[in-house]
């Protein structure tokens, strides 16, 4: 019997999350595919390693069985393919995931793709999904706004600063001012693409900033967030400044200052991790922080949910 490692890798995913969702997430294809490789894979052993039901997604005896062995299969088929890379001198591309999509990570990391060798970039869903593909080896970096804590077994470098503008409706009694102060939205509704404990910065905003009222939208596109945002007076939120805007009738984008919230970009991957291109991509972000002074930060101007580290300070 050939067992095909995908398949394999699907189980082992999908056991340890133990939601297909969320296992499909992590490495990079969609529920529909992997569905279909556990099923391949149970046809093959003769067996349902999986119980499925409305009370979730449960292991079978056979599936229990299965998992333990079913992992070292995935490590050996792991090492294997390092150890031709490490005689032929050719490594796989450096596989790159990225998370926080409505603020488009990707017109970033665009910045240095060209100086960092070979990419795959992948799509996570959020920074919990993304670094579970990290440790578990499906990805060896990834992009976006990283907050404490991380996981053990994760490394990071801070990349970019952002500042990031209001946006609001062309009725919002603040739509026509040149700039506005963060507390002066205080009393105006702040919509957020998903529920505020899952945004940390949009939460630690509203903290510092004494938003009191929120609401949580559908993640259905930039467009469509901002189209929300501009249909009710009342409402505002943020975006880097720097991301292009779709044209929404009515939408106005107004820088904030006194302080100037910054939008924290980092480079994450794996500890110990010995991909050659991790030395390229961090070096070119390096690079292109030094040209473009992404990380210009001057705690009597600027505002960040946590203070920076490996050196960064006023500019």
């Amino acid at each position: 019997m050939d067992l095909d490692v995908a398949q394999v890798r699907a189980f082992v995913r999908t056991a340890e999350e133990l939601h297909f969702g969320r296992a499909a997430g992590t490495l990079g294809i969609s529920q529909q595919a992997l569905s279909k490789r556990i099923a391949r894979l149970e046809s093959l052993l003769g067996a349902d390693l999986f119980l499925r039901g409305g009370s979730g997604v449960r292991l079978t005896e056979a599936g229990r069985r299965f998992l333990a062995p079913a992992r070292r299969t995935v490590v050996a088929a792991d090492a294997a393919v390092a150890e031709v890379a490490a005689v032929t001198g050719r490594a796989r591309p450096l596989r790159v995931d990225v998370w926080g999509h409505l603020y488009a990570p990707m017109r970033t990391l665009a910045r240095v793709a060209g100086r960092a060798g070979e990419l795959v970039p992948g799509h996570g869903r959020d920074l919990p999904s993304v670094t579970a593909a990290l440790l578990n080896g499906d990805i060896d970096a990834a992009f976006g706004r990283a907050h404490p804590p991380l996981p053990a077994g994760l490394a990071h470098r801070l990349v970019r600063l952002e500042p990031v503008d209001a946006v609001l409706g062309a009725d919002h009694p603040l739509a026509d001012e040149p700039a506005l102060r963060p507390d002066q939205l205080g009393g105006s509704m702040l919509w957020a693409p998903a529920a505020l404990d899952r945004l940390d910065f949009l939460h630690r905003f509203a903290e510092r900033f004494g938003v009191r009222h929120t609401v949580a939208g559908v993640n259905l596109g930039l467009a469509h967030f901002l189209a929300e945002v501009a249909r009710e007076p009342d409402r505002f939120s943020l975006v880097p400044a720097d991301a292009p805007l779709p044209e929404v009738p009515g939408l106005r984008s107004v820088p904030l200052v006194d302080p100037t919230p910054l939008y924290a970009w980092s480079l994450l991957w794996r500890s110990g991790d010995g991909h050659p291109g991790l030395t390229a991509l961090a070096a070119a972000c390096a690079e292109e922080a030094g040209r473009s002074r992404w990380l210009e930060y001057d705690p009597a101007r600027d505002w960040l949910p946590e203070p920076p580290a490996g050196g960064v300070g006023p500019v």
